[in-house]
């Protein structure tokens, strides 16, 4: 996209009687295809699946990502999937960044979906992540608060902000070491990057998340956030189910060489 014959940013502004040329991108098909990719299925029934993701693996398809995402691995295992989040996130009903690791629940049919959605809404599926964060913090347990939306000046990245959606975080440290803490972090609502921005806005970024200052020589590759725990009724039968996956192995690694 250009504005005046000059390539655009993002956070330029534009007035009236400004020239605006755009090209626009190579279409390609919405709805993904099944591929043959392994899962670590932690539970499945007929309502609903439980999957340990793996670090490095994008949730649905997206500009940049037409292929190898948990979408095109769900699509692969067969049997149907909600179609209530739309056409390209069969059975998605929340997200996990590409670089977080851990639970994840998708939906095999509408009802499901919406019944989970509902219990996201109402704060009864809980989700706590186990988090590395940089420094040593001084407090052993807390509340984090602070309106999230887009950057003023990055859209790709999340930012507190007046107009942002209110976000609460619960923290509490599970031990302390000279240079990093290790944290069990429960999320009150869900917004976009919420853990990274509000352990960010306190001075203490996740180790490896270079998008909100956690990278560095001896950093890992990847924001080290681990979703470890998930609670929730199941949609059908009202039974509370709880589910719990170890942290993978660079994870517990990189927290081993901590000093």
């Amino acid at each position: 996209m250009r504005v005046n014959g000059k390539t655009a940013d993002p956070a330029d502004r534009v007035a009236p009687g400004d020239v605006v040329e755009f090209e626009v991108p190579e279409a390609y098909a919405a709805a993904a295809t099944g591929e043959a990719i392994p899962l670590e299925v932690v539970y499945e029934d007929e309502d609903l699946v439980v999957i340990n993701k793996p670090p490095g693996m994008v949730v649905h398809p997206a500009p940049g990502h037409h292929s190898g995402t948990l979408v095109h691995a769900l699509l692969g295992r067969g049997g149907t999937w909600s179609a209530a989040g739309g056409e390209t996130r069969p059975g998605i009903v929340h997200r996990l960044d590409k670089g977080t690791s851990g639970l994840i629940v998708v939906a095999r049919n509408d009802a499901s979906h919406r019944a989970l959605s509902a219990q996201l809404s109402d704060r009864t599926l809980s989700r706590t992540y186990l988090a590395i964060a940089r420094g040593r913090m001084k407090t052993d347990a807390g509340e984090l608060e602070g309106a999230i939306g887009r950057h003023p000046k990055d859209r790709k990245r999340m930012a507190i902000v007046a107009t942002g959606r209110f976000a609460r975080t619960r923290y509490e440290v599970v031990e302390k070491r000279s240079t990093h803490t290790l944290l069990r972090c429960d999320l009150e609502t869900g917004r976009t990057h919420q853990i990274r921005v509000h352990l960010a806005a306190l001075g203490h970024p996740l180790a490896g998340d270079t998008e909100y200052g956690g990278g560095g020589p001896v950093e890992p590759d990847r924001p080290m956030l681990h979703a470890w725990r998930l609670r929730l009724r199941h949609p059908r039968t009202k039974a509370e189910m709880s589910f719990e996956v170890a942290p993978p192995a660079d994870f517990a690694k990189f927290w081993a060489s901590v000093k």
